[in-house]
């Protein structure tokens, strides 16, 4: 990355298993007027599969992208229940997220599976969103920075475009956040880590996000470490007006 290149900043709404039609179309009828004249923060909404279709038909000539919350590692065949790259992209996602932690442990899929993931994400030209982060457990036993190493090696042999989001485990739905001071010193860590798996042009460049317990209170000091590039937001997304402040915190820093 040439001196002086300054990342963009990325709000990513993850709207979990929340939403239906109606309360999705609700929601960008309010969402969208608020932030018409944003112009230096990227935002996406991370919808249900069910809200895809019909969100990208409002989202059309707006400022706002698309995500998928996940994805099937197979590019299509007989997977039951389960969605492919390609048909996210047709309902005109730009994103995905893949291993975020309730996924990881809640539904068990492992590095490998996560790996796979990222491929036919890259393949179907979805710009993949890695979740990496330690359990409470993990971070008092001080192996938080092992961990998450680990699950970065995700990465090896996955071109960019990537970005990475830092979710603690222990932060993620509970109201506790990492304090920002924590949340640098892990994201540094994690763009030294791009660095021995790309290089140091790669890692410079690469969007690094912070996720847990995110909100209008505590967004600015995140944003302001050198090494954070953005927010993946949970509960806070799922109110406009709340999302929108977000949003425009990340426009007057950025």
């Amino acid at each position: 990355m040439e001196v002086g290149l300054i990342r963009k900043k990325v709000i990513i709404a993850n709207w979990k298993m929340n939403k239906i039609l109606a309360e999705a179309e609700e929601f960008l009828q309010e969402f969208l007027p608020l932030i018409q004249d944003v112009d230096q923060v990227e935002m996406a909404i991370c919808p249900p599969f069910t809200c895809l279709d019909r969100m990208q038909q409002k989202l059309v000539d707006t400022k706002v992208f698309l995500g998928g919350q996940n994805l099937f590692y197979e590019k299509g065949g007989a997977f039951t229940g389960e969605i492919a790259a390609d048909m996210l992209k047709d309902t005109g996602c730009k994103y995905v997220l893949i291993g975020h932690s309730e996924r990881r442990h809640i539904l068990a899929e492992d590095d490998d599976v996560i790996k796979r993931k990222l491929q036919v994400a890259i393949e179907a030209g979805l710009i993949p969103i890695l979740c990496v982060g330690e359990t409470l457990a993990e971070r008092e036993s001080k192996q938080a920075i092992p961990i998450v190493k680990a699950q970065l090696a995700s990465l090896q042999g996955i071109k960019p475009p990537i970005i990475i989001a830092y979710e603690p485990v222990w932060a993620i739905g509970t109201g506790i956040n990492a304090s920002a001071d924590d949340a640098q010193e892990m994201c540094a860590i994690i763009r030294q880590e791009l660095k021995a798996i790309y290089d140091e042009s790669t890692a410079q460049a690469t969007i690094i996000l912070y996720g847990g317990s995110v909100k209008e209170e505590n967004l600015a000091g995140f944003l302001n470490m050198p090494d954070l590039d953005g927010a993946l937001v949970g509960g806070a997304s799922l109110n406009p007006l709340s999302l929108a402040n977000l949003v425009r915190i990340g426009e007057n820093i950025g």
